[in-house]
């Protein structure tokens, strides 16, 4: 894997559930990449439901050198519209994917907890909601999912022959062999 993702740091966390979420991302890369990487925030409010999740932003990072790096990254609140009512309270997920030329190789889940911010409305919440009361606690142990992509890179390598190189026996070609009981024997469709 190129890209290792080290800390995902939540600058705000706990916060109204209206504010943006604001965040550092640390990760090291082997080797430099040709192009960049893609970042993307998604809320998940209803995990049935796709349709439902919310890209809350994206964005591009590079030129991605050789090493540790990290950046700041902004997403906006979820639009309060597109959540259904009963998935509004409680948790939710917040999404973190890596992608480079289109493969996403990274994903890192976290379960946010929504509620309001005092007792009284806790223990009996209003009949409407009032977003303006809400306030979202992210955890702070996240799932990571890597997924393997090609990569346009290998780490670099020492020039080196392979150990062993200069006493191996040469390899016969397989072009050579006549012998009859060495051939392989071919199924023809419908006995053609």
């Amino acid at each position: 894997m190129a890209v290792t993702i080290r800390n995902v740091e939540f600058m705000n966390n706990p916060a109204r559930f209206s504010d943006v979420y604001r965040f550092r991302v640390t990760f090291e890369c082997i080797a430099p990449l040709d192009d960049d990487l893609e970042w993307k925030l998604i809320f998940v409010s209803c995990p049935g439901d796709e349709a439902l999740d919310q890209e809350l932003d994206d964005c591009l990072v590079g030129p991605v050198p050789q090493g540790v790096n990290s950046f700041e990254f902004e997403g906006q609140a979820p639009d309060p519209s597109r959540i259904p009512e009963e998935d509004v309270l409680g948790v939710a997920a917040l999404i973190l994917t890596g992608s480079y030329r289109d493969q996403e190789f990274v994903r890192v889940g976290y379960y946010q907890n929504t509620e309001y911010d005092n007792e009284e409305m806790k223990e009996t919440p209003p009949a409407k909601i009032q977003f303006n009361r809400l306030v979202r606690d992210i955890s702070t142990k996240p799932r990571v999912t890597r997924f393997h992509i090609k990569w346009d890179v290998s780490p670099p390598q020492p020039a080196q022959a392979a150990l062993g190189a200069a006493n191996s026996a040469p390899v016969p070609s397989a072009d050579n062999i006549t012998n009859a009981d060495d051939q392989m024997a071919v199924d023809k469709p419908n006995g053609r």
